[in-house]
């Protein structure tokens, strides 16, 4: 139902293991990994305006309320971004949504991803695994600044864009450190995966600011991170 299975096969599989260990950061950029008529569905679903709340973190603590972040200098707030609320969707249209997320932390996909980092991946030690997969959008007033995602035990980074129509003249690339400083740039485009290890060289990351003036432009993408055992 999800995955495009041609993009699947094993010489598939062995080109992006290839590709990933060549790259500095070791990541991958896979287009259409996924079925393009059911992200379509997922994407009703988050346009709904309702079910999305703003989350901030800074360097120094996670998930910080109003107080903290006004306490918090510039340069310490590094997230000001919006995470899509399951809780509050209830509907059988939302299910869809809802299941795309299962499916990416569930034994299909895990696999897959074991195979192109040739790392087991298991959630056997995740105290709350679904916390780690979800959908994320940014507005123009939103940032991502420059951060590692080397949590411990984190090996596979996962982020998919859901962005339709999106030219190079609106931002929201991801931009990679890279090895020696030469920054690489990812144009968040729709149905565009990107694996990568976050303990690689260069692999520090931020999100150029989405330029539209147009407050209701978001840049939508889920993001998911993996463990090994």
């Amino acid at each position: 139902m999800w995955l495009n299975q041609e993009q699947t096969i094993d010489s598939a599989i062995r080109a992006y293991r290839e590709s990933l260990l060549k790259a500095s950061p070791n990541h991958i950029v896979i287009d259409n990994l996924f079925n393009s008529e059911n992200l379509d569905k997922v994407m009703s679903v988050l346009r709904n305006t309702t079910c999305w709340q703003t989350q901030k973190h800074t360097y120094s603590a996670l998930y910080v309320d109003s107080a903290q972040w006004l306490d918090a200098s510039k340069d310490e707030r590094f997230v000001s971004r919006d995470v899509w609320q399951r809780e509050e969707i209830n509907t059988d249209s939302a299910n869809i949504a809802q299941d795309f997320l299962s499916f990416l932390r569930g034994n299909e996909f895990m696999s897959l991803l074991s195979r192109v980092f040739n790392v087991p991946l298991t959630d056997i030690n995740v105290a709350k695994p679904e916390i780690n997969t979800n959908y994320f959008r940014l507005s123009a007033a939103d940032f991502v600044h420059q951060h590692a995602d080397d949590s411990p035990g984190r090996v596979a980074c996962m982020l998919l864009y859901l962005n339709k129509e999106w030219n190079n003249e609106a931002g929201g690339e991801l931009m990679f450190m890279g090895k020696n400083d030469n920054a690489i740039s990812i144009e968040p485009i729709y149905n565009r995966c990107v694996l990568f290890d976050p303990f690689s060289e260069g692999s520090e990351h931020w999100v150029n600011a989405v330029t539209s003036e147009d407050t209701n432009v978001y840049r939508y993408n889920v993001t998911s991170w993996y463990w090994s055992e």
